[in-house]
């Protein structure tokens, strides 16, 4: 018996957007911290929302059906994960990392025009980047980053390094966390100037100015500081095209020590292209955003890694269906 084709895929496809949407409005009237907070029924959403009891009912349907909320009994309560993450006031809040593409919304129903009218530059949406601009971008990532960094060190064993160069290092996420649990370890944290005016206020709030410095510029040009003995670049691999990773990476190669290692940590395909789907996103993301950027393959950045001298190359899971973590040593 052989499967019948139905429509069924390609119309949840067709509307994704609104489960987007849907997640947008809870976040906006504060839906899942009022229900953390014990307002659990629809008559005390209904009052602590203002908005009107039919709304309510449609809202709470939809979060019950994408199993955002869930009963317990009579009241609601949140699904694990929205709890850990999505409760203002909670540690591990992450409500502005999920809001931050929501600007980008009308860009993605656009990419036909966007196509057919090429506008990108090489920085694309960072060629207008403001110091408040920057405040607020990684107001939205720095959660995310940090975590991200906590795994990091927890991989790998910076024990016996002394100068980390974090490329694009934004919040300095991975300097920060990598000097507090490395002990000897210095960073310096190169991204664009008005971004480090930011860094060093996530550095200060830290109490690690005396490990971890800033240098503002254009890390797609230019010779790097040296020596050091460990670079990362994390999180930005889709915004640029592949002659810039490509000359990223050879210019780390020449800036480290012998023996010093890279990691490029970032969405990345698998060879066949098949998915990840979130990295083939990102790299769609850079024509929302008018850059140069795409998706890069776990090939491709063995490649830049084997073309500028390093050895033992590798590609290995970072975090398993989004992000890849390719490693190379100098000899």
């Amino acid at each position: 018996m052989t499967n019948r084709i139905d429509t069924t895929r390609l119309q949840d496809m067709a509307r994704a957007y609104t489960t987007s949407a849907v997640l947008y409005t809870a976040l906006d009237v504060r839906l899942f911290t009022h229900i953390s907070n014990g307002h659990n029924s629809e008559a005390a959403l209904t009052q602590e929302t203002g908005l009107r009891p039919v709304d309510v009912d449609r809202l709470v349907s939809c979060a019950l059906s994408l199993e955002l909320l869930d009963w317990d009994g009579e009241n609601l309560c949140n699904a694990p994960d929205v709890e850990t993450y999505l409760v203002e006031g909670k540690s591990r809040y992450a409500g502005a990392w999920m809001m931050f593409t929501r600007p980008d919304v009308s860009g993605w129903f656009q990419m036909t025009e966007k196509m057919r009218q090429p506008d990108s530059t090489k920085l694309g949406m960072y060629d207008e980047l403001t110091v408040e601009s920057a405040r607020k971008y990684h107001q939205a990532t720095a959660s995310i980053g940090f975590g991200a960094a906590r795994r990091f060190v927890r991989t790998v064993d910076l024990s016996d390094r002394h100068h980390l160069l974090d490329l694009g290092g934004g919040s300095g996420a991975y300097s920060i966390t990598a000097v507090e649990t490395f002990d000897g370890l210095k960073a310096t944290v190169l991204d664009l100037p008005p971004v480090v005016v930011a860094t060093e206020e996530y550095i200060a709030d830290a109490g690690v100015g005396n490990r971890v410095t800033t240098l503002g510029a254009d890390f797609t040009q230019g010779d790097f500081p040296s020596p050091v003995d460990v670079v990362v670049m994390a999180s930005n691999l889709p915004i640029y095209n592949s002659e810039v990773i490509g000359g990223v990476v050879a210019r780390s190669f020449r800036a480290l020590e012998p023996g010093g290692e890279m990691h490029l940590i970032g969405e990345m395909l698998d060879n066949d292209r098949r998915g990840p789907v979130d990295a083939a996103m990102w790299g769609m993301n850079e024509l929302v955003c008018g850059s140069e950027g795409r998706a890069h393959t776990r090939g491709e950045c063995e490649q830049y890694f084997r073309s500028a001298g390093f050895v033992d190359v590798e590609v290995t899971d970072f975090v398993a269906g989004t992000l890849a973590r390719c490693f190379g040593r100098k000899p």
